[in-house]
Formats: structure tokens, C-alpha cells, sequence
């Protein structure tokens, strides 16, 4: 084994990688003002952004799941690694070199964890794969290439390669490496044969490298070339640790930049159409890998796309019935979009590629340029089911056609497509139509067969809206409390100390040395109390080292403590000008409220005593009584001056 990684490697690794440049690999971010940026979550389904990175402290939160951590621990969720894979993860983007204290550092010991090892090898498999392509052998996959309009060029842009036909040669170079048979078998690179040994999984063929988001190889998509290859067209690789194939898109890495940039991403069927899409300069093109397009490849969309009025989602369906099919498939997830749903079909049935090559990288472009939105086709497919020829099949198309245009998420829109729908089924009447679906849900009901779709919008799915409801911009819902009740933001004392608590975690200079000096029962709320110990645990905020956040956060209790401290650390400060003027504001209020708590404490023990107890006691009390109102009354006169 490895052993355990040097806690100066680890803090390195964590100040060399920033933490937008790693969480911009898989959404985009936006300015939150305060140096903080936003964006969709990518742990929980939102269509409103209420996930924050603060790019100066290293942290980011999600104030609605309350996801949270520094650059490590986001790398860890999201990928599904141990804290040791994340480490050497960054430190391979960072070039550091890590070392080991139990038994010293050494390269690709089976002490390293098992996704690092299965990315590893499926990118020396890529570069592997590469380099046959030059062979002799793999002269038919040049041919392949070049009759579909893609020269060495275009082969290295997007790393296509070729898989020897022989049963071993990759298994071998990867033994060759340090990878273990049992490692080539998890991956999906090779299988067990017949004789027990494991041989080559893609052999004779062309393949296209599979890559996630963040640009890392995770599986291959593998083109047959010779009429002898007895397996299908297209070979993916199996669904392994980091290859799941309803969660990855072809082509994300090199068109999420593009896609984030203009709003609009654009869905086709294979790989040598995002080839040819991209050749041809539309450069958001993105497909599926030998799967329907679905829930979590939407997720990945939103993300890069977010919640934009002007975001468009663009498909590209082949004109037969397999591909009206997709595309009325697809229109099913119209509403999982917050992005306006299109759709586009070359003349011919031609798919992207085939258009290139006929007529020329400005015929690709202006396929995509003529879009019909995906609910207009829908419309105009079940119109074309219905005779109408005569009233009774009139009015089944509109009852199948009204929810299609009650979903559209634009009130405009809407009435104009009712409008046109009254146009396509030839009736006069158009206001009659558009009350109709306006009435839509009421009629649904009273029929007692509301759709399926419009009974989850009632239930709190995600509606026709296309947006959740939450303004981002309100004072996000703070976390459940550790011990005791729920925060309750509407308390004056609350927000006071919620704000004294920020600026002691993100401007410590701005509160110091006066904090420190502050007890834990001046935190009315128990987990703003629980924060307060974490700070004095961990030295203070006067001592505002490099690491001060790391070491606070390590200090909490427990996750929830920690949750609570990260929050706090991205959350932005309510304030036009933080400076020490407003700091001096938080720190008093938060000690006056203390003092004037005391004080009534102290007064109900002064009416218990009466005039009966010992004369030394009651003088006791009253000497605190009149001290405490003397402080203040200072406080009051002289702020901060006064502490």
C-alpha cells in the first residue's frame, strides 16, 4: 500500500487548484456578486441557481441541498471518490508529486484508488488506440474516416483511433504499464476468454474515445469495419465504476465551453455526426453513447445552459419513423428543460454527416438554423392521426393536442399555438379553441382523465413554469440547527449573529481580537453557538492563518457543524461596504443583546431576593446589576469604541 499522503502534499494540492476553474469542468458558473459565482446544482435537480462558489476562500455551498466543502470534498461527491483519490486526482492536474509516509511514494501501486486506476488506463488505452491508426492494419479505418469527409486532422481532434484485430495487444501494452488483470477485466477494456486469460474487448475496429465532462476518458465507442466482425455496428464499452452510459454525452468536453457561451446545445444521433457537426462549425454538438436521450443527460445540459430565457435545446432526428419517434420521445422531457426544445430533420433523412458530405459544412449550419420548436412537430404528428374530415375526429386531435400546448412554458406562445392548432384542425372558431385549452385542466378532470404529466405538475413536479418558484436573490433558507430548533432568520438576534459569525470566518481582520473574546452563550441559536466553538477550537480568528477556514471546519462536531460553517463561509455578507464600521455594528449588537439578557436575568433575581436575604449578597448583585448597565449604556453611546 501507498500509505497515507503528506499533509503539506494535501494542503498544496488543495492552494494550487482553484475551486471554479475544477467546478467549471462540469456547470456553468455566473457572477453572485461579492466575488462569488453561481450556478445550477449538480447534486440535486434545480432550475434556479442556488448553488455558490467563492472562488477567494475555496468553498462551495448549495443552499438548497446544503452540499458543501473546499475543492477536495467537491471533487469527492461528484465523482464518487475516497479523500485519497481526489488528492492524487488534483495533484495530477496540479503536477505534484505526492508523497506517501508509510512506505514513500510510488507510481501506480495498487495503493491508488480504483477510478484513478480505471481513468488511467483507459487513457493510455486512448493514446494506444491512436497510434494504431497509423498502421498498416488500420488502413480500412483511414478509409473509413476519409470517405465520410474526416482527415488525420479531424481523426486527432477528436482522438479517434483503431483497435488492433488480434485477441491481446492492448491487455499486453497495458500490462506493460502496471495495470493488473484484474484492473483491465473492471474497466471494460478486456474480457475473460474461453482459456481463462483476459483478451482485447474492441478488436478490428474503429473507436472514438469516450469522455466525461471533465474531459477524463471513461469508455469507447467501437465502429465495425470488416464484414467478418460477427458483433454489432456498435460496440460500447459495459456500464463499469465510470462508465455509465445514461450519464455521459459524446463530445461534452470539446462543446460545453461553446454550449455555455451561446445558451444553445445541439443533439444528434452518432458519432461521426458530432464530427461532422463540429467540422462544419456548429461546435455545441453533443449525442448520446447507444442510448435514448433522457433524465440524466438533461441534468448535464442544465447545468451548462441554466436557467436562461434564451437557452435552446436542438435535435436532430433522422426523417423516418424511428427518428419521429426519438424526437416525440424527446419532447416527453420538453418540460425537465428550462431551455426552449427544438427540432430539426435534414431533407432526405440524411443525418448531419451524410449532409456535409452532399452539399457542404454550410448545409449542416443551416440544418440547425432551421428549427421547428419540438412542440409544434409534436402538434402537427397528432394532428396527422386524426380524420378531420369530420367533428368527432376534430375533437379527439384537440383533446390530444391541448395538453401538449398547455405545457408550453411561454403564456405567448401558448396563445399563439392555440391559434395555429385551430388553423391545422380547420376550425373557424379560433377563441373556442384557445378557452378550451385554457380550460384545459378543469375539462381534464371533469372528463376523468387528466394526463399523467399535468397530475405530476399539480404535485409539485417540475410544472410548465420552468422555473421552481425560489428567488435565489431571498436570504437563503438557513440549515437545520445541531442542537435545538431551526434557525429563524426573522429574528433580529439571529441575523446579527449570523452576520458577526460570516465576517469572523471570511474578514476575521475585520472582527479581531474583540471576538475572541465573545462566549458561547452570546449565540442565542445552538448551532451559531456550535460555530463559535469551532472557531475558538481551532485558535481563533485573530490567528487568521492560510489554512483558518480548514482548520475551523475541522474543528465542528460533526457534519452538520461543518455544513453550517461552509454556508457560512459562501454565503455573501448584507452589506453595500463591509468594512469595520459595519463589523463594530455586528459585534455591539450581538454583546448588547447578551448584556440586556443578563441584565433581566439579574433583575428577576433581585425581585426573588427581596429585602429578607443577606445584605452581602443582595449588594453582590446589585454591583453586577449596575455594572452591566453601566457597560450598556457605553455600548449605546460609544459602539465599538465601547467593547
Amino acid at each position: 500500500m501507498a500509505g497515507r499522503i503528506n499533509d503539506d502534499d494535501v494542503k498544496a494540492v488543495r492552494d494550487a487548484v482553484p475551486i471554479d476553474a475544477v467546478v467549471s469542468e462540469y456547470l456553468q458558473l455566473r457572477n453572485a456578486g461579492g466575488g462569488n459565482l453561481k450556478g445550477l446544482c449538480p447534486f440535486h435537480d434545480e432550475k434556479s441557481p442556488s448553488f455558490q462558489v467563492s472562488p477567494s476562500k475555496g468553498f462551495y455551498h448549495c443552499f438548497g441541498c446544503q452540499a458543501g466543502g473546499d475543492t477536495l470534498d467537491f471533487v469527492m461527491k461528484i465523482d464518487h471518490l475516497s479523500f485519497s483519490e481526489a488528492v492524487e486526482r488534483l495533484a495530477g492536474l496540479a503536477g505534484i508529486t505526492l508523497r506517501y509516509e508509510e512506505g514513500g511514494y510510488t507510481a501506480g501501486t495498487s495503493g491508488r484508488g480504483e477510478r484513478i486506476r480505471l481513468v488511467e488506463a483507459h487513457k493510455a488505452a486512448a493514446e494506444f488506440y491512436m497510434d494504431q491508426l497509423g498502421s498498416a492494419e488500420a488502413e480500412i479505418g483511414r478509409k473509413f474516416l476519409a470517405e465520410r469527409g474526416f482527415d488525420q486532422a479531424a481523426a486527432q481532434h477528436f482522438s479517434v483511433g483503431y483497435s488492433p484485430a488480434g485477441w491481446d495487444h492492448l491487455t499486453r501494452f497495458l500490462r506493460g504499464k502496471g495495470f493488473s488483470d484484474k484492473e483491465l477485466i473492471t474497466s471494460g477494456l478486456a474480457q475473460d476468454s474461453r482459456s481463462g486469460k483476459p483478451i482485447d474487448r474492441f478488436r478490428g475496429r474503429l473507436m472514438w474515445p469516450i469522455r466525461d465532462i471533465s474531459g477524463e476518458v471513461v469508455g469507447f465507442g467501437a465502429r465495425k469495419l470488416r464484414d467478418d466482425d460477427n458483433g454489432p455496428k456498435y460496440l460500447n464499452t459495459p456500464e463499469t465504476a465510470i462508465y455509465k452510459k445514461s450519464q455521459v454525452l459524446y463530445g461534452i468536453d470539446l462543446a460545453k465551453k461553446e454550449i455555455a457561451k451561446t445558451s444553445r446545445a445541439v443533439v444528434v444521433e452518432g458519432y461521426t455526426d458530432v464530427m461532422a457537426c463540429h467540422m462544419a462549425g456548429v461546435t455545441t454538438a453533443i449525442a448520446t453513447c447507444g442510448t435514448a436521450f433522457g433524465g440524466d443527460h438533461i441534468k448535464i445540459l442544465r447545468r451548462l445552459l441554466m436557467d436562461n430565457a434564451t437557452a435552446e435545446v436542438i435535435f436532430t432526428f433522422d426523417g423516418d419513423a424511428a427518428g419521429q419517434k426519438a424526437a416525440l420521445r424527446a419532447f416527453e422531457d420538453d418540460q425537465k428543460f428550462a431551455a426552449e426544445t427544438s427540432i430539426t430533420i435534414a431533407p432526405g433523412g440524411m443525418d448531419p454527416c451524410d449532409l456535409r458530405l452532399a452539399k457542404g459544412d454550410a448545409a449542416v449550419a443551416d440544418l440547425v438554423e432551421a428549427r421547428t420548436p419540438l412542440f409544434e412537430f409534436a402538434l402537427k404528428h397528432i394532428v396527422a392521426r386524426h380524420n378531420l374530415e369530420n367533428p368527432a375526429g376534430r375533437a379527439a386531435a384537440l383533446e390530444e393536442a391541448a395538453p401538449i400546448i398547455k405545457k408550453i412554458k411561454n403564456v405567448a406562445i401558448q396563445h399563439e399555438s392555440a391559434v395555429q392548432l385551430a388553423g391545422m384542425l380547420g376550425m373557424r372558431d379560433e377563441q373556442f379553441v384557445v378557452k378550451r385549452i385554457a380550460q384545459f385542466d378543469r375539462w381534464a378532470r371533469e372528463r376523468g382523465n387528466q394526463p399523467q404529466q399535468q397530475r405530476r405538475g399539480q404535485s409539485g413536479g417540475s410544472g410548465g413554469s420552468g422555473h421552481s418558484g425560489r428567488s435565489y436573490e431571498d436570504i437563503p433558507a438557513p440549515s437545520a440547527s445541531p442542537s435545538g430548533p431551526a434557525l429563524n432568520l426573522r429574528s433580529p438576534a439571529h441575523i446579527t449573529e449570523r452576520e458577526l459569525l460570516k465576517l469572523a470566518l471570511q474578514r476575521p481582520a475585520l472582527v479581531s481580537p474583540a471576538f475572541d473574546a465573545y462566549g458561547m452563550d452570546e449565540f442565542t441559536a445552538p448551532p451559531y453557538a456550535a460555530v463559535r466553538q469551532a472557531i475558538l477550537d481551532a485558535g481563533g480568528a485573530s490567528l487568521g492563518t492560510e489554512d483558518y477556514l480548514t482548520r475551523v471546519r475541522d474543528a465542528a462536531p460533526n457534519d452538520t457543524v461543518r455544513a453550517l460553517v461552509t454556508e457560512l463561509v459562501v454565503e455573501a455578507i448584507h452589506a453595500k461596504t463591509v468594512d469595520e464600521v459595519y463589523a463594530g455594528v455586528q459585534l455591539v449588537q450581538v454583546r448588547l443583546r447578551a448584556v440586556d439578557r443578563r441584565v433581566h436575568e439579574i433583575q428577576g433575581t433581585l425581585a426573588r431576593l427581596g429585602h429578607q436575604d443577606a445584605p452581602e449578597q443582595l449588594a453582590a448583585v446589585q454591583e453586577e446589576l449596575w455594572v452591566l448597565q453601566q457597560y450598556g449604556q457605553r455600548l449605546r453611546n460609544r459602539g465599538a469604541e465601547g467593547l
